[in-house]
């Protein structure tokens, strides 16, 4: 076990310093699910995607829907129904806020 510890002293860290470099990122999968993206433009109001969340994160007022990315699993479902494709899964995982009221602003 101490032979283990020494080798580890001279090799290469493979973390990345998420605090000290902001500007380095972590390299995300070409398939993660993150942040919503929501064209309301696109959207034609046939709220599929209300009827497919399994968290019901998703509520509609007058044909146009809005997302609660606090109730939110990532599951990626209402993008895969909406036939306009206006809901989109982005790579963004960076959701980090002190209350639940901010998460809205972001």
């Amino acid at each position: 076990m101490i032979w283990e510890a020494l080798k580890s002293l001279f090799k290469k860290p493979l973390t990345v310093q998420y605090l000290t470099k902001p500007d380095e990122k972590v390299p995300v999968p070409e398939r993660y699910r993150g942040k919503i993206s929501y064209n309301r433009d696109a959207c034609i109001g046939c709220l599929l995607c209300i009827r497919t969340c399994p968290a019901g994160a998703i509520t509609a007022d007058e044909r146009k829907v809005s997302f609660s990315l606090d109730r939110c699993i990532f599951c990626g479902q209402c993008s895969e129904t909406c036939p306009r494709k206006a809901i989109e899964i982005t790579s963004k995982f960076e959701i980090v806020v002190y209350t639940k009221s901010e998460i809205a602003s972001q």
